[in-house]
């Protein structure tokens, strides 16, 4: 869709009189309003600050462009205007924001990616913006932008090249966390310094809507370098044997040049294929061992997730089912109706996918798509055990979620080794690589590996099991105040999701309270902010005091990112509140002996939780523990 069908010059404010995040938000929902784009203005305004919690949309460069998908849209809208003085709109660079862009969308489909990669690759221009800036009317704001959009993408229904295949000598790769914004800023400086240094270039962008132009075999074959200009994974297997400078995406957005240069010259390492880390990084994008591990861990983990989640609750409500029938708590318990039965052996099934898919995708993660098979495989077995490798099929070995992290990653070593160990052999073996000699030796040394390791893991497993049942009541409390704890050190960083998969892990085994300590560990942070904005308004500024209502929500839901940017302004202050207050909610949790088999959703998943009563009070207790901690250590702020 093209912009000129979303704005119009009536929903565009020149010179706007505001000054600060708050009053330019509210100044362009009311615009979304006027023009007849929503059917809920508070609905929609939720959305908008909710994704703003979950990090700024300001852009950088002057540019912050606020946007969600929401049921209260009615039609698909785009609004905006210029702040000669600029806002305050906590921009990545630290400069104001004065050129302001809304985007309104309906929940099916992804037209506000799509508006985000247009408008980004346009305001790339710094004379685009010098000129929109420049505007004396609603209208000349609107014909400098549609002009610009006309130049940029003339045959925009069409789909053309700006080269014929196989006539690249650049091809590249941009993908940020997100995948929005940056990817395509990173996109739009490699094609701007490409045309000016007149190299062919082709540019794939790694969004949240899937990868858009996506680069051919045959443009890849005939390339002679590629960059990967990425924060986040990138299918690397396809570039074998091509020259690969590999970077993060920022590097593309502030050094396209030194990039493209980088990327032809002599010294440019050529990838051998076998995992996307395996390419060797420009001295600007170095990660270190331990950076690589936790993005491999993490990556298994959420797609794992699903699986946890959905089978667990599940299940959950089985036993919640039979529980409220009177059935027998027997071997059977979750069975003996026929509607838990149905959901026990369903959720069952998806929860039995939890280790192979943590596996497979940390091997994934660190040897691409070869690495698939071979960790669901070793996930696989440290799920089942290995009765086969027993004589007579005896002395059954289950490693259990330890096996499987184990599993992950050995998994992908050893499809990155024999990578290396074929580097060198004939083109018809290299090309039976995929198919034939990976999943085969792969699968096979795997196995060997997990029949070895197995029985290791599982007597660790065991004693941790055995410890885990036989700690004393005081014992039990204290590590859920350490795991809930854990969880408001960062807010979403190692220390969190550190004590989040050890909660998850614990799942397996049949540990239920941990869990629940976590998620109240994760719950309490936001909501304790949100009450003292509430309560204590004279500890936050004012602006503090307009978004802190969001954090009741993002609390409730378990989105402990929410308590980030008030942790970000006065760290000292908040951080240890939140601490606290988690450590005390999960202390509370773990003494009134409350479970939780699901790892996700907040009270959402209340129902299925153990003693819902005392997880309520404790949360209550923790979060208000919180506050009154915010309350002593914040300092008041001079009234306005």
């Amino acid at each position: 869709m093209k912009i000129r069908d979303l704005l119009k010059p009536e929903s565009i404010v020149i010179n706007a009189p505001v000054s600060s995040k708050d009053e330019a938000i509210t100044k362009m929902i009311d615009l979304h309003e006027e023009a007849g784009n929503l059917t809920d203005k508070a609905v929609y305004t939720e959305g908008i600050l909710k994704r703003e919690s979950e990090g700024t949309t300001a852009i950088g460069e002057g540019i912050a462009i606020p946007h969600c998908k929401s049921d209260a849209v009615k039609n698909p809208g785009l609004v905006a205007m210029t702040v000669p003085e600029g806002v305050d709109y906590g921009a990545p660079d630290g400069e104001p924001s004065n050129l302001l862009f809304m985007i309104a969308a309906p929940m099916d489909g992804d037209l506000h990616l799509d508006v985000l990669a247009k408008l980004m690759t346009l305001l790339m221009d710094t004379g685009l913006r010098k000129d929109l800036l420049g505007a004396k009317s609603g209208d000349e704001f609107l014909d400098i932008l549609n002009k610009a959009e006309a130049d940029k993408f003339p045959e925009e229904d069409a789909p053309a090249e700006a080269a014929a295949p196989g006539t690249y000598r650049v091809l590249a790769v941009t993908a940020c966390p997100t995948g929005i914004a940056h990817t395509y800023m990173a996109a739009e400086a490699l094609n701007q310094k490409a045309e000016e240094l007149g190299i062919p270039i082709k540019v794939e962008t790694n969004g949240s809507g899937g990868a858009k132009n996506e680069l051919t075999a045959e443009e890849i074959a005939a390339a002679e370098a590629i960059i990967i200009a990425a924060d986040k994974q990138v299918a690397m297997g396809r570039f074998a044997g091509k020259k690969v400078y590999k970077t993060k995406v920022a590097d593309g957005i502030n050094k396209p040049e030194e990039l493209i240069n980088a990327a032809l010259s002599d010294n440019c390492p050529v990838y051998e294929g076998g995992g996307a880390e395996e390419a060797a990084e420009a001295s600007s994008g170095d990660e270190s061992i331990g950076r690589k591990i936790y993005k491999s861990l993490m990556n298994g983990v959420s797609y794992m997730l699903p699986f946890v989640i959905g089978g667990g609750i599940l299940i959950a409500l089985a036993f919640l089912i039979d529980g409220l029938a009177g059935a027998p708590m027997d071997g059977d318990f979750g069975s003996h109706n026929a509607v838990a039965a149905f959901l026990k052996g369903v959720g069952g099934v998806a929860f039995g996918f939890m280790l192979p898919v943590l596996a497979g995708f940390i091997a994934e993660s660190i040897a691409d798509r070869p690495g698939l098979a071979v960790g669901f495989t070793g996930g696989s077995l440290a799920a089942i055990g290995s009765t086969f490798a027993a004589p007579g099929g005896e002395g059954t070995a289950v490693s259990g979620f330890l096996g499987a992290l184990f599993a992950g990653f050995v998994a992908g070593l050893i499809v990155l080794l024999l990578n290396k160990i074929f580097a060198k052999a004939p083109e018809f073996v290299q090309r039976m690589m995929p198919v034939l000699i990976i999943p085969l030796l792969g699968i096979c040394l795997i196995g060997v590996v997990m029949c070895a390791v197995n029985p290791i893991i599982g007597m660790l497993n065991g004693a941790l099991s055995r410890g885990l049942e036989s700690m004393g009541q005081s014992s039990a409390i204290l590590l859920g105040m350490v795991v809930a704890g854990m969880m408001a050190i960062d807010m979403g960083g190692p220390f969190n999701k550190a004590a989040y998969v050890f909660g998850v892990g614990l799942l397996a085994s049949g540990n239920y309270s941990v869990m629940a300590a976590v998620m109240i560990g994760g719950m309490i942070p936001p909501i304790a902010i949100a009450l003292s904005t509430t309560f204590f308004k004279n500890r936050w500024t004012e602006n503090e005091r307009k978004s802190g209502p969001v954090n009741y929500i993002m609390g409730l839901c378990f989105i402990t990112e929410g308590a980030i940017p008030y942790a970000a302004a006065d760290p000292l202050r908040v951080i240890p509140s939140c601490i606290v207050g988690s450590a005390v909610g999960g202390a509370l949790s773990m003494a009134f002996k409350c479970t939780l088999m699901a790892p996700h959703g907040g009270i959402f998943v209340f129902p299925v939780v153990g003693n819902v009563l005392g997880y309520i009070i404790a949360l209550v207790v923790g979060s208000v523990v919180g506050m009154l901690m915010l309350a002593i250590l914040k300092k008041k702020q001079p009234s306005a």
